[in-house]
C-alpha cells in the first residue's frame, strides 16, 4: 500500500505529538497548585520540615505547595496516595528511612519503593543519639555497654514495632552482643517520660527530638549514631569516637514523584528544593530542629535514589534477621 506525502507527514506529526505534549507541560510547569503529601499526622518532623520546604518552593515555582497529611499504617498510606497519582509534578512524596525503606520490609506494599517513584532530592537528616535517664551509673558509652551485659532484663524503649528507635535497638543489640527487653510505645514522647521517670533504662531517639531534654539536664547522652558530631549536640561523641564504629542510624529525609514524571519538571523541582536547603534563615530553622543539611553534590535526584538503594540493601536483611513485623 502506497501512502502520499501528506499521510507520511500527518503520521509523523501524530507520533511527534505526545513528546511535544510532555515538552509543553514540562515548559508550562507548574501552572497550578502543587500537593505534598506528609505521610504522618500535622505537628510531627516531617510534617513541619514539609511545610517549611512547601512555602520556600513555592516562592521558587510560582505556584502554591500545599501540604496534605495522610496518616496511617506507619507511613504506608500516604506513600501509597503517591505512587497511585499521575505522573505530572503535581503530588510529590516527602519521607524518609521509615517510609521509604523500612516499611518495604516490614508491610507487604501495594506499590514498589524503588520501581514506582522517581527521587527529586535529598533533603535534611537525623542522627539517633543513644540516651539514658540521669541516675544510670554508666557515664560513658564502653561502661554503658559493660554494664548491660552485667545487669538482668534491661529494658529499652522504642516507639512501636518497626520504628527507627526499635530497629536501632535491635542493630545495637547485635552488634554489641548485649540483650535488651524491648518495651514499645505509642511513639517517642511517652517513652521519654518513661525514661526520665526511670521506668525504662535506655532509648534511641532522634537528635531532633532528644536535644529539648538533653538542654534540660533530665536525660544522659551517650553518643549519635553518625560519623561526625552533631552540629546541635556537639559535646555528643560519634559513636565512631565513643568505641562502637560503623554503629550508623541516620533518619534522612527524602522527596519523590511518581516513576514517569518528565525529567525536565523533575528538575524544577529539584531546584526549587536545593534552593531552599541553601537559604540561611531555612538553614537556621533546620539547625534548630537537630537536622542536617546535606552537602549540594548529594542533593540530585541521582544521590537519593543511590542512597536509598543502599539503605535497603543494608537495612532489609537485618531486619528480615530480627523477625520484625508490622503488628
Amino acid at each position: 500500500m502506497k501512502l502520499h506525502r501528506r499521510n507520511i507527514l500527518q503520521l509523523a506529526a501524530a507520533a511527534a505529538l505526545p513528546a511535544l505534549s510532555r515538552t509543553a507541560r514540562a515548559e508550562n510547569y507548574p501552572a497550578r497548585p502543587i500537593t505534598m503529601i506528609v505521610p504522618f499526622a500535622a505537628g510531627g518532623p516531617t510534617d513541619v520540615l514539609a511545610r517549611l520546604l512547601a512555602e520556600h518552593m513555592g516562592r521558587t515555582l510560582g505556584q502554591n505547595v500545599i501540604v496534605e497529611d495522610v496518616t496511617g499504617a506507619a507511613g504506608s498510606i500516604g506513600v501509597g496516595r503517591v505512587a497511585r497519582a499521575p505522573a505530572d509534578g503535581y503530588t510529590l512524596s516527602i519521607g524518609h528511612w521509615s517510609t521509604h525503606v523500612v516499611n518495604g520490609v516490614i508491610y507487604k506494599l501495594p506499590y514498589d519503593l524503588l520501581r514506582d517513584f522517581a527521587p527529586i532530592a535529598l533533603l535534611p537528616s537525623n542522627p539517633m543519639m543513644i540516651v539514658t535517664g540521669r541516675t544510670l551509673p554508666a557515664k560513658t558509652l564502653a561502661e554503658l555497654v559493660a554494664w548491660i551485659k552485667q545487669t538482668p532484663h534491661v529494658t529499652i524503649g522504642t516507639a512501636g514495632v518497626g520504628s527507627g528507635s526499635h530497629i536501632a535497638a535491635v542493630y545495637f543489640a547485635d552488634r554489641t552482643g548485649t540483650q535488651l527487653q524491648l518495651v514499645p510505645y505509642r511513639g517517642t514522647d511517652p517513652a521519654l517520660l518513661d525514661l526520665m521517670a526511670g521506668r525504662i533504662d535506655m532509648m534511641f531517639d532522634q537528635v531532633s527530638e532528644a536535644m529539648a531534654r538533653l538542654r534540660d539536664g533530665a536525660i544522659r547522652a551517650y553518643a549519635v549514631t553518625a560519623k561526625q558530631r552533631s552540629p546541635v549536640a556537639p559535646d555528643v561523641p560519634s559513636v565512631d569516637e565513643a568505641g562502637l564504629p560503623g554503629l550508623y542510624i541516620n533518619i534522612w529525609y527524602g522527596l519523590w514523584a511518581p516513576a514517569g514524571t518528565p525529567p525536565d519538571i523533575i528538575a524544577k523541582l529539584n531546584a526549587a528544593a536545593m534552593a531552599a536547603l541553601a537559604d540561611p534563615a531555612l538553614q537556621k530553622r533546620f539547625a534548630d530542629l537537630g537536622l542536617t543539611v546535606p552537602p549540594p553534590d548529594q542533593q540530585s535526584p541521582q544521590a537519593l535514589g543511590a542512597l536509598q538503594a543502599a539503605e535497603i540493601k543494608k537495612w532489609w536483611p537485618i531486619i528480615k534477621a530480627a523477625g520484625i513485623k508490622a503488628e
